[in-house]
């Protein structure tokens, strides 16, 4: 079962693996063209009721496969506000061949007739609550029709985020859905098929630029409302957790703040001007900094720890005493990582290492990226916290969902990228959920890297990554 939002990103992505939308439409229609054919008789009259989306551009390719019935579509609106411009493009092939094709710009308009079958195709995924007009009174006339009534992915009113069905929705016989059964589709009264519409399983395996669809922005917001990171780091380096804290601004974070010692912080704070520093007195980490730190991290939507850190004994006690107290979201990086496997928390941790600090961990080594999507679901799995494991292939899991990045170049071996996707997986976890954090900071610190490359090769510093990383997060393409 997938959700109408996971659908859309499924969508996108299948379109950026070389899967155009107007392929899966054509396959659509065709879909719901073999269902009329199942239920009408030879020579049928079929009515189509269309929306301006993509639901709708679904129905005009079906009408294009029933020439031998007597087809008329109807459009609820205008068709130059017809919202995608595949729809589009499939509305005007509709006119250009002369089918029965007109418009219903408002509720007065409509006028069903008596067709033996109804195409429902008003209404598809990413609406809630009841319909409102054109499409209640079109509603209405087809529930109260004799026809057959042919839903087309879900009946118009269905909400495939909760599965909640509107007061007024349309009453199917059929559901024809595409690639997966949807949210609610299981409790109807109808008859629900499943097509295959083409597209690729690898739309869920890689991470691709439709995952980006989660990093939505209400108009209304406030500063804050996407989150405040703490980033904590730095001693015996000075760059990483600046380098961590620059790309968390950069990926869409409200707020950061860097927690480092006193010794280090005039040189992080002259990194940039938007840093916010909450320094504590001393040259390392040591467990007599657990109190304040914990005070600076209740402030924050998730922490960042980790960049810089080092490895000296006393900076390890601190870390595992940070990550055993806290019970937020967290991303764990470089020297950090090792005390993960040891310690009790309550924390929900998203750990960044690469194979070798893997092995460090308690992995494995595992050459073949395939190969290594099995280890690592495995050992996230025992770990009880996601992981994402960085490399030609990274691959992420949180011992249940599992996913493979392909971004990046030869050139981001360099130091300090790890320190910038930590920092572009903590501004992401601090709205996101884990598995989705990692998935999306894995695939745009990785395009990142190559629109620096582009102009670099592989003379790409990390220092020049924080501020391509808007670009990298940037979408195209008209559905």
């Amino acid at each position: 079962m997938i959700s109408g939002s996971e659908m859309a990103i499924v969508d996108e992505n299948a379109e950026a693996l070389g899967v155009p939308r107007k392929q899966l439409m054509e396959s659509s229609g065709n879909a719901i063209a073999r269902t009329v054919r199942k239920v009408a008789s030879g020579d049928a009259s079929v009515t189509v009721v269309a929306g301006r989306g993509n639901n709708g551009g679904d129905a005009f390719v079906a009408a294009r496969f029933l020439d031998g019935f007597d087809v008329q579509v109807r459009l609820l609106g205008r068709a130059d506000s017809i919202s995608t411009r595949i729809a589009r493009e499939n509305w005007d092939a509709l006119q250009a061949a002369a089918y029965d094709a007109q418009e219903w710009r408002d509720s007065t308009a409509v006028d069903l007739g008596d067709p033996e079958v109804v195409v429902d195709a008003m209404l598809g995924t990413g609406i809630s609550g009841d319909l409102r007009e054109p499409a209640a009174t079109a509603a209405a006339a087809i529930n109260d029709s004799d026809a057959t009534v042919i839903s087309v992915d879900i009946p118009s009113g269905l909400d495939t985020e909760t599965g909640d069905l509107a007061d007024n929705a349309v009453e199917p016989d059929h559901v024809v859905t595409f690639h997966d059964t949807k949210p609610g589709l299981a409790d109807l009264d109808a008859v629900v098929t499943v097509a295959e519409i083409g597209i690729p399983e690898a739309a869920h395996t890689f991470v691709e630029r439709g995952d980006l669809q989660r990093l939505t922005r209400d108009p209304e917001s406030h500063k804050g409302d996407h989150g405040e990171v703490l980033v904590i780091g730095g001693g015996p380096y000075t760059g990483a957790p600046s380098l961590a804290a620059r790309a968390a601004l950069r990926a869409g974070a409200d707020l950061v703040r860097v927690t480092c010692p006193t010794s280090v912080a005039h040189e992080v704070q002259g990194y940039s001007e938007d840093l916010i520093l909450r320094p504590v007195q001393g040259a390392e980490f040591e467990p007599g900094h657990v109190g304040p730190v914990m005070e600076f991290a209740a402030e924050h939507d998730a922490l960042v720890i980790g960049p810089g850190l080092g490895a000296a004994e006393p900076v390890l006690e601190t870390a595992e005493a940070i990550l055993e107290a806290y019970d937020g979201t967290a991303v764990v990086d470089a020297d950090a990582l090792q005390v993960v496997p040891g310690i009790e928390t309550d924390a929900t941790l998203i750990c960044t290492p690469h194979q070798g600090e893997l092995v460090k961990m308690g992995g494995r080594q595992v050459d073949d990226w395939r190969e290594r999507m099995d280890h690592v679901e495995s050992f996230a799995g025992e770990l009880g916290h996601t992981l994402l494991v960085k490399g030609a292939h990274d691959v992420v899991s949180d011992g249940e969902t599992t996913r493979a990045n392909r971004t990046g170049n030869p050139g981001m071996t360099v130091g300090g990228t790890g320190d910038v996707l930590a920092g572009v997986t903590g501004a992401f976890a601090a709205t996101q959920e884990p598995i989705h954090a990692a998935a999306m900071s894995a695939y745009v610190n990785g395009r990142t890297g190559d629109i620096v490359a582009k102009r670099r090769g592989n003379g790409l510093i990390a220092s020049e990554l924080p501020d391509a990383i808007p670009e990298a997060m940037g979408r195209s393409g008209d559905g």
